[in-house]
């Protein structure tokens, strides 16, 4: 019976088949194969259901797509003409799909696109599905094929995990010196190259490292990587470049109520937590907990929006923005210190804010600062935020500075060389989200103003760095006049990345990005490559939007690679453990978390 193989990578961008049709190990030589035709499927039997089929015939490959979700019945075929592939030989495919269009790689070569018909549902949960591959002869009941290896890449590009060689094999090159080391030399002379030597590389499993293999080599053919013995440990020394594939829901963390804001930071000795900032009356902190966020405090707040986590020497400090008035009708947002005897976090000093929506963190030139964004007071968006100052004499936070805000929602630090800048995003000033919000820098004791730029709705700045690169990215979140009549798509605009022109000494505009009523912009890096987050939180008609994973890709720019179902989107964080990297993001509309694996290869 002739053999085939079958490798499928399954997501909203990429199904890809490695296959050998007609075939066996070898070659095609059964010449059963092409008087048939083979059928392989994939079936997801989950909250929604996939079936895949492709259908092999002499002169034509035949796709077939049929989901069964919420929305009812959805189905769609494609065909393409691929004479080349009756030539009994293996051939690798790569079946890209996206919402309106599909391509067809053979053999890693230039792609064939064809348009849909019927689009592509953009977005196919299989969230505790189980999966069925198998082939057949159109033969009822004669199994003919033979399953080697399924890859699931949601909303990943499959093309580079079937692509990069159509040779299965691993083949490790070792340089000639390594492999035909010459011992000590016969005569008394002093050494000469190579030196003397017993080293060797070792494949395989994890080989021990005593002094036995002291300067011994050990290559993992499974994690790519060459290491080296020293003293106990395999130190490394070469390993194979970590990269995104795709995104998995790692856990659901429910919450008190809503949660508008999170926190993730680490606190030594005692281990990693997450502070929540929950819409009702009490907040909480988890502790991460063999591989999950486990309940370990609760906190009174009052319709918290955010916390910020930062230490000042040995103290350890976690703030929080309360946007409503106590049980008195008094606003105070509250400090609080970890303490080491109690292992919890007790209140330190209470703060006059104004419907608080963030703090920040920072130094200047040895000192510790607090800036709060005051939102409003009564029905006036037009006032001061304040910064204060760490007095280490009375131990308290004492206000240093304030500064004129318009709806402030959010605070963000940086430095840049010797120059420390704040940058403020003003979301409202009474009558408009257009709006200027802007940015200061640090000058004879105080923040002065530096740049200004136009945003609607402003509700986060984030700053990061790609090589010697600065880059500051604005979420843009309504855009709104009281004397305009209030579209749907108003929340639909875009929102922005500027970059420092060091020779101009000023922020550029570097790319728009049209995002939904975007409330958070996160940076993090996978390996060498560098990716932003976006939290979309509505699109004039519903919460449940896509969040959206850009990637840099250098002369274009963030290009979006992933797509995550989100519902009232407000906030993300990433963070990483021993065991790999996570992302984990807020709701304002449910009271539910989600943390989010990062899946790399």
């Amino acid at each position: 019976m002739a053999a085939s193989t079958l490798s499928v990578c399954s997501s909203n961008r990429s199904y890809g088949s490695r296959a050998c049709l007609p075939g066996s190990y070898d070659s095609c030589t059964d010449s059963s194969w092409q008087k048939n035709e083979y059928l392989f499927t994939v079936v997801a039997e989950g909250p929604d259901a996939l079936l895949l089929g492709l259908r092999y015939s002499p002169t034509r490959l035949h796709f077939l797509f049929l989901s069964q979700d919420a929305a009812g019945a959805w189905q769609t075929r494609v065909s393409f003409r691929s004479p080349a592939l009756m030539d009994s030989q293996w051939h690798t495919l790569v079946l890209a799909v996206s919402e309106d269009s599909f391509s067809l790689t053979t053999d890693c070569g230039v792609p064939v696109d064809i348009t849909a018909d019927v689009p592509f549902p953009a977005a196919l949960s299989v969230q505790g599905a189980r999966f069925f591959i198998g082939s057949r002869r159109r033969t009822k009941g004669l199994f003919t094929g033979l399953v080697r290896q399924l890859v699931l890449l949601p909303g990943s590009d499959a093309t580079p995990r079937l692509c990069p060689c159509r040779n299965a094999e691993l083949v490790l090159s070792i340089p000639p010196i390594l492999q035909g080391l010459t011992g000590k030399p016969e005569d008394n002379e002093v050494l000469k190259y190579p030196y003397e030597t017993d080293m060797k590389v070792t494949l395989g499993s994890r080989p021990p490292c005593t002094k036995v293999e002291d300067a011994q080599f050990w290559f993992d053919a499974g994690q790519r990587g060459l290491y080296l013995c020293v003293g106990s440990e395999w130190v490394s020394v070469l390993t194979a470049k970590e990269r995104l594939d795709y995104v998995e829901e790692h856990q659901r963390l429910f919450t008190h109520s809503e949660t508008l804001g999170i926190e993730v930071f680490v606190i030594p000795e005692a281990g990693l937590f997450i502070a929540t900032a929950n819409r009702k009356a009490t907040s909480a902190i988890y502790k991460w907990t063999d591989g999950k966020f486990a309940s370990y405090q609760s906190i009174r707040t009052h319709q918290a929006q955010s916390w910020r986590h930062f230490t000042i020497g040995k103290k350890i400090f976690l703030a929080v923005a309360n946007f409503d008035p106590n049980e008195k009708g008094q606003e105070f947002s509250v400090i609080y210190k970890w303490s080491p005897r109690k292992l919890r976090f007790t209140p330190y000093q209470r703060v006059a804010t104004h419907s608080a929506r963030d703090w920040e963190a920072f130094e200047v030139a040895g000192e510790h600062f607090l800036a709060v964004a005051n939102h409003r007071e009564g029905d006036n968006h037009n006032i001061d935020s304040v910064i204060y100052k760490w007095n280490p004499r009375t131990r308290l936070f004492e206000a240093n500075q304030t500064i004129a805000t318009s709806g402030a929602y959010d605070w963000e630090f940086f430095t840049v060389g010797p120059y420390s800048f704040l940058v403020v995003a003003n979301a409202f000033n009474g009558t408009s989200t257009k709006v200027h919000s802007h940015l200061y820098v640090w000058l004879v004791g105080s923040f002065r103003l530096f740049q200004s730029f136009l945003t609607f709705g402003a509700a986060d700045w984030e700053v990061f760095h790609i090589g010697d690169r600065i880059f500051l990215a604005v979420a843009n979140s309504h855009s709104y006049d009281v004397e305009m009549q209030v579209q749907n798509d108003s929340y639909v605009i875009n929102s922005v990345i500027y970059e420092l022109n060091v020779t101009a000494q000023t922020f550029v505009k570097f790319q728009e990005i049209l995002t939904c009523s975007a409330l958070d912009w996160e940076f993090f890096s996978v390996g060498e490559d560098y990716f932003l987050v976006v939290a979309n939180s509505f699109d004039g008609n519903t919460f449940s939007v896509n969040s959206i994973i850009y990637r840099w890709q250098g002369y274009e720019g963030f290009v979006a690679v992933h797509s995550l179902p989100t519902f009232g989107c407000r906030d993300w964080e990433t963070f990483r453990t021993t065991a790999g990297s996570y992302l984990v993001y807020s709701s304002a509309k449910e009271p539910l978390s989600r943390v989010l694996k990062l899946r790399t290869g």
